[in-house]
């Protein structure tokens, strides 16, 4: 899971987390690398170039979000936020999203309820840029985590909602990997060309933004199976002809429907199985990791670690008709059981739907 999320936050700061961290924290990054130490010779300064600084301020930088991270996953564990829960916090992660990008886009209805830190914490890292210590873009560069951009904070919740310190971490360390590049660029070698394409480049983060928001309400809404589905007529019609199949067995009175997890989906992602029957659910793993192994059923509370290999038995009780949905702990994958009587059962694609939940 914790490679899963540690790409995907890597993404998020690539593509959108950049310009977002550089329009806050570039400043202080150029005045770092511009003021010469006063502990330094004019020489040394001159070969120590830009290198120097720069890999002080991003690698201190990276060692205090890694560090938050780390920490917004043991409190996110101390607290055991059910799926429930941490689907709420993506949901309100991806809202947050919205409010910064419709913010970057100059909305001004909405600047009114955009989160921002003190602004006694941005003032006091401000003041630290003005020092001529040696050791001024590292301190710089680990005093950011107290001035964090919009899309800094919506990563943190994410980070909160993984209940672990090494994915927390994950998160905190692939967000601000992916935006060193565009950080550095923006910061020292663009900086006053930063200020002509300003405008375009918010208006393309913006963009970004809001499709990084939507992926993360799309997540949220599935871990919290709140995910919307068809009207059940609509839904048997839309529905593929009965047909015999091995992931849904009966022996002895008793239902049992095999799902496979595979690294990135599950298989099959859509099945139809007899209501009112005592049913078991068989999750079966292969070399299986990534987000994947955490398995939910938002409606019935069940949380379950699969093994990298082996087969895990839920007891699902005597489902009444209707449909069941099933998704790994990020919201990312899933797939649904839709109970009906007849006792038929049925395999194929997933439909965009689902309305009422088997209990």
């Amino acid at each position: 899971m914790s490679t899963t999320l540690f790409v995907t936050a890597l993404t998020t700061g690539l593509f959108a987390g950049g310009a977002s961290c550089a329009a806050v924290q570039g400043g202080l990054l150029a005045g770092a690398v511009g003021r010469r130490a006063t502990a330094w010779t004019p020489e040394a300064w001159e070969r120590s170039g830009l290198f120097a600084p720069i890999g002080a301020f991003l690698g201190a930088k990276l060692a205090s979000h890694t560090l938050l991270g780390a920490a917004l996953g043991l409190a996110g564990a101390a607290v055991q936020p059910g799926p429930r829960t941490r689907a709420v916090l993506l949901v309100v992660s991806a809202l947050v999203m919205v409010l910064f990008a419709l913010d970057m886009l100059g909305v001004r209805a909405v600047r009114r309820f955009v989160p921002r830190p003190p602004a006694s914490w941005g003032q006091q890292v401000r003041r630290s840029a003005k020092s001529t210590a040696v050791t001024t873009p590292g301190v710089l560069g680990f005093l950011t985590v107290l001035i964090p951009c919009g899309v800094t904070l919506s990563v943190e919740l994410i980070a909160i909602t993984t209940g672990s310190s090494l994915a927390g971490a994950a998160v905190m360390a692939g967000f601000v990997l992916g935006t060193g590049p565009l950080f550095a660029v923006l910061g020292f070698f663009l900086r006053s060309a930063a200020r002509i394409w300003q405008g375009r480049l918010t208006a393309v983060t913006s963009v970004i933004v809001l499709a990084v928001a939507v992926w993360t309400l799309t997540s949220g809404l599935r871990l919290g199976g709140w995910w919307p589905t068809p009207a059940p007529a609509a839904a048997a019609a839309a529905a593929p002809a009965p047909a015999p199949s091995e992931t849904v067995t009966t022996a002895n009175n008793t239902q049992t429907i095999t799902v496979q997890a595979r690294t990135n989906s599950y298989t099959p992602t859509n099945i139809t199985a007899a209501a009112g029957v005592p049913t078991k659910l068989v999750v079966a793993t292969r070399g299986t990791n990534g987000c994947v192994r955490s398995f939910v059923v938002p409606d019935r509370g069940i949380q379950e670690i699969l093994p990298v290999t082996g087969e895990t038995v839920i007891d699902l009780g005597t489902p009444k008709p209707g449909v069941l949905a099933f998704t790994c702990g990020m919201g990312m994958y899933g797939g649904e059981i839709r109970f009906q009587q007849p006792a038929t059962v049925t395999t194929g694609p997933n439909p965009t739907a689902p309305q009422e939940t088997a209990r």
